[in-house]
Parts: structure tokens; sequence; C-alpha cells
């Protein structure tokens, strides 16, 4: 996929959202709901070519917009904030441990299934738009990497989701875990110490409803 259809795609998925949260749902569905969300991130990056990885350990915070299409299916896009990263330790010839934090705007777009009153499960696919990238080295090479910066990294983020969550009262807990299909890297210096890395991320989230019709 080149860098303009990934561009047409981002842009469509956020058009599509905003169209739901602005009213779709409440117009086209006998029942929708808004709502907003937030949790814990576990992120980490998958790649064969990296042995020693340490996951990050950050937050995910924003809005969801439901549209039920029947009484046990409904469709569910939001708009999150979430961060992302790895650590990286190297312990070979030299010795250095390298942070990548990443931070993301994502637009999840599900498909939920209810499997009872309290049950339900999530699946579908998310885009991601890097807002910023902050790198910190420390080691024999010193900071060699401290340079990497946001372009250094790929845009635009892609991959699958899903999860299971639980609606308690007026509350919903949830886990879901996002794989990711674009490699994180751009520049070859990235590359030098991620390869083809791509996003991996495992989240434990609440969400309120803030209105329902």
């Amino acid at each position: 996929m080149n860098t303009k259809s990934k561009n047409n795609l981002w842009m469509s998925l956020g058009f599509a959202y905003l169209l739901l949260l602005l009213g779709g749902p409440a117009k086209a569905q006998s029942k929708s709901e808004f709502g907003i969300k937030g949790g814990l991130n576990l992120s980490n990056f998958y790649v064969e070519k990296i042995d020693d990885k340490d996951a990050r350990l950050g937050f995910n915070a924003g809005l969801y917009s439901r549209a039920y299409i029947t009484e046990f299916f409904a469709i569910q896009p939001e708009l999150n904030y979430s961060t992302r990263g790895t650590e990286i330790i190297s312990d070979g010839f030299f010795n250095q441990r390298t942070k990548f934090n990443l931070n993301y705007l994502d637009i999840p777009v599900l498909a939920v299934f209810k499997l009872g009153k309290t049950v339900e499960l999530q699946a579908g696919v998310y885009g991601g738009y890097l807002l910023n990238a902050n790198i910190k080295s420390e080691g024999d090479l010193g900071n060699w990497f401290d340079d990497l910066d946001r372009d250094n990294f790929q845009t635009l983020d892609y991959g699958l989701t899903g999860g299971l969550g639980f609606n308690l009262g007026g509350v919903q807990l949830g886990a879901r875990y996002n794989l990711g299909l674009q490699q994180v890297a751009k520049s070859n210096g990235a590359r030098n110490v991620l390869g083809d890395s791509k996003n991996s991320l495992a989240q434990l989230y609440i969400a309120f409803p803030l209105s329902s019709k």
C-alpha cells in the first residue's frame, strides 16, 4: 500500500467515524450509545530478529460511539489517544538499553457481538496516526539513538483488533489486543535498531456511557 493510499484510508476512516459520532447512529438505528473510555496499555514490538525486549506500560483514553444494528449486534467506532513502544536491551558485544516511546491517535472500528446481558465479543480493524516519538538510550554507545524522532517512523499504523467486554451496570470493563500490520521503522537508522518490527498492544479499559438513545 503506497503513501497516498494509506492517507486516503486514514481520511476515510476518520470521516466515517465523525459521521457516526455526530448523529448517524441516533438517526439510522433504533438504539445508539456514546461515551468515554480509558485504561492501561502494555505495548511491545513483535519481530524475530530482536531477542530481548521489555514491554512499555502506558495508557489509553478516548471516545466511543455504538450503533445497534440488532439487539445482539452493533458497530462501534472509537477515537483514542494511545501510548505504545518498547525497551530493547542489548547485552552482546555492546551493552545498550534503548526506550522507544511512540504515541498515536487511533481510530478502531469494531463489530460487537453480544453473548448475553453481560459478555460481548469485539473484533475489527484500527488505523493509527503517529503524533510524536521519543527515544532514550544509554550504555556503551551512549545516546547514539537519541537523534531518532517522529520522522524516522511510519506516520500511519494499522492492524487488527479484538477482545472481550463485560457490562456491569452502568460501566463496561474490557480487555483488547491490537496486532499491528505496518512496520514501525521508516528510516534506515530506525530499521538498523528495529528491523521489521510491528506494534503489539494489550489493553485493559473501563468505559462509561454518557448518553443512550
